[in-house]
C-alpha cells in the first residue's frame, strides 16, 4: 500500500553516483552503445575514491533545499554496488579506493535530518555472467534488439534457463541485503524493460519486498506492480493518472560530467516543482556528485536557493492537492487538503490585477506568504443568481512580488466551489 508520506511529499533529490562519476562519460550506457570498451569503463572504479564524501553535509543540503526525501543509486546497470554486497566483488568495499560502505552512512544522515530514505536499484546487470541467459519473451536471436554481445543482456547461442534462475537468486539476494541492512522507505527501480513481468516474477517480488520491508514504497518500474508512475525528463502536460513523480536532471546529465555546465536555474527548477504540484505530482530533481563525493557548486547553489524560497512559500507546495483545471488562471495553482485555501504561484510579474475565473466562493482573505497585510480582491461581472460567477481580480503591489516566483494565498470560509461550465444565456435579472 502506498504510504501517506509519499502522496504529498512533492519534492525529492535524486543522486546518480558511481564509478562513472569521474565525469568523462555517462553511467553504464557508453559501454552498452559501444562508445567505450567495457574494460575501460570498469577501470573507472580506480578513481571512485569517495574521499570527500560527507553524507551529513549531503543530508543537510537536501533538508535546507526543502526536499522531503532522497534517492541514491545503490547499483546502476553496470552492476557496481555502493554497499558491501556478499553477492559480487563489484562493490565499493572491495572494488574501488572508496573501500567502505557508502549506503549506510547516507541512510543514517538522511534520517538524522528527518528525510525519507530512497534507494535506486537496477534490475538488470550488464556485468553479471548469468544475466544474458534468456531472450525476452517472443524475441529471436536475430532480432535487431537482441544482437548485442553476451554481456549486454541476451544470449548469442542457446538459452540457458538455469543460468536465469541463478541470476534471479542473485537479484533477490541483493535486494534482501538492501532491505534488511538499510530499511529503505522507498525502492526506486530501473532496468525492467529487457524482460517481461513473468520472466522477472515481479508479482512474487512485490510480496517478498513487503515481507522484507513492510512499509516500503515501490516505484512503477516493476512491470505494473509498483505504487506510482515515473515520467522522466519530459514534464507532463496533462495530469497522469494516480500518484506520480517526475524525475529530471538539474543539468543535462544524470551523473557528473565534466563538460555539462548547462544547469537549470533556481527559477526553472521551482517552476517544474510548481507545475508538478499543480497536477498533483512530485518532482525528483537529480544531481551528480563527483567521484570524490563532492556536489558541484552550481547544483548546491540551486538547491540552496530553492530552499530559501520554500522556507517562505512551502505551504503552497507541501501537503497540497492538485489545483484548478486548465483555463481558470494563468498560473500554477494548488489547493490545501481541505480545499479551503487556493494558492496561485506566479512566475511572471503581473502588469495589473490578477484574474481568476470560476470562483463561486467569496474570497475571505488574500495574502502573500511572508507579508501580513491583505490584498484587495473584487469580483466583476457574472450572474451569481444564475450560478454564473464573474472574474475575481486580485491587486498585487510590485513590492510584494518575489524575483523567483510569487505566491498568492486565497482563503475561503467553505471548500472551494468552482464553476467549470461554458457559460450560459441569462434570461432574467436578479
Amino acid at each position: 500500500m502506498l504510504q501517506p508520506w509519499f502522496t504529498h511529499a512533492r519534492f525529492g533529490i535524486f543522486i546518480h553516483w558511481g564509478i562513472y562519476s569521474h565525469g568523462r562519460w555517462a553511467e553504464s550506457w557508453p559501454f552498452f552503445r559501444g562508445e567505450v570498451a567495457y574494460d575501460d569503463y570498469m577501470a573507472g572504479a580506480a578513481e571512485f575514491t569517495a574521499s570527500n564524501y560527507h553524507p551529513d553535509k549531503w543530508a543537510g543540503l537536501f533538508a535546507r533545499s526543502g526536499a522531503q526525501y532522497a534517492v541514491l543509486t545503490t547499483k546502476h546497470h553496470d552492476g557496481f554496488a555502493l554497499w558491501p554486497t556478499a553477492q559480487s566483488a563489484l562493490n565499493s568495499v572491495t572494488g574501488a579506493p572508496a573501500g567502505r560502505d557508502l549506503i549506510g552512512p547516507y541512510c543514517d544522515a538522511l534520517r538524522a535530518e528527518g528525510l525519507k530514505v530512497g534507494l535506486y536499484f537496477s534490475h538488470l546487470d550488464w556485468s553479471h555472467p548469468d544475466y544474458a541467459s534468456v531472450l525476452p519473451r517472443g524475441k529471436q536471436p536475430h532480432d535487431h534488439a537482441t544482437r548485442h554481445q553476451n554481456r549486454f543482456g541476451y544470449p548469442q547461442g542457446k538459452e540457458d534457463p538455469e543460468a536465469w534462475e541463478r541470476f534471479l537468486a542473485f537479484h533477490r539476494a541483493q535486494l534482501h541485503e538492501l532491505c534488511q541492512d538499510y530499511r529503505p522507505d522507498l525502492l526506486w527501480f530501473d532496468g525492467d524493460w529487457e524482460r517481461d513481468s513473468e520472466q522477472w516474477r515481479f508479482k512474487e517480488l512485490r510480496n517478498q519486498l513487503h515481507e522484507w520491508a513492510p512499509n516500503v514504497v515501490l516505484n512503477s518500474r516493476m512491470g505494473g506492480y509498483g505504487d506510482y508512475s515515473t515520467p522522466e525528463q519530459a514534464i507532463p502536460i496533462t495530469r497522469p493518472e494516480g500518484t506520480w513523480e517526475f524525475c529530471v536532471t538539474i543539468n543535462d546529465s544524470w551523473g557528473f560530467q565534466l563538460k555539462d555546465d548547462n544547469f537549470k536555474s533556481p527559477r526553472q527548477c521551482l517552476w517544474m516543482l510548481a507545475e508538478c504540484a499543480s497536477l498533483g505530482g512530485s518532482l525528483l530533481l537529480d544531481i551528480g556528485p563527483r567521484a570524490d563525493g563532492s556536489i558541484p557548486e552550481k547544483a548546491e547553489a540551486v538547491l540552496e536557493a530553492m530552499g530559501r524560497w520554500l522556507k517562505i512559500n512551502g505551504e503552497a507546495i507541501f501537503g497540497t492537492e492538485a489545483g484548478l483545471p486548465p483555463g481558470h488562471a494563468t498560473a500554477a495553482t494548488t489547493l490545501s487538503a481541505d480545499r479551503c485555501t487556493l494558492y496561485l504561484i506566479l512566475f511572471d510579474r503581473p502588469q495589473g490585477p490578477i484574474p481568476i475565473k470560476g470562483l463561486c466562493n467569496p474570497v475571505q482573505r488574500a495574502t502573500v506568504p511572508g507579508h501580513s497585510d491583505t490584498l484587495t480582491c473584487r469580483q466583476l461581472g457574472g450572474a451569481p443568481w444564475a450560478g454564473l460567477p464573474g472574474v475575481t481580480w486580485i491587486d498585487l503591489p510590485p513590492e510584494k512580488t518575489d524575483p523567483l516566483a510569487t505566491v498568492v494565498k486565497l482563503e475561503f470560509a467553505e471548500p472551494l466551489d468552482l464553476y467549470t461550465g461554458s457559460g450560459d444565456t441569462v434570461t432574467h435579472n436578479a
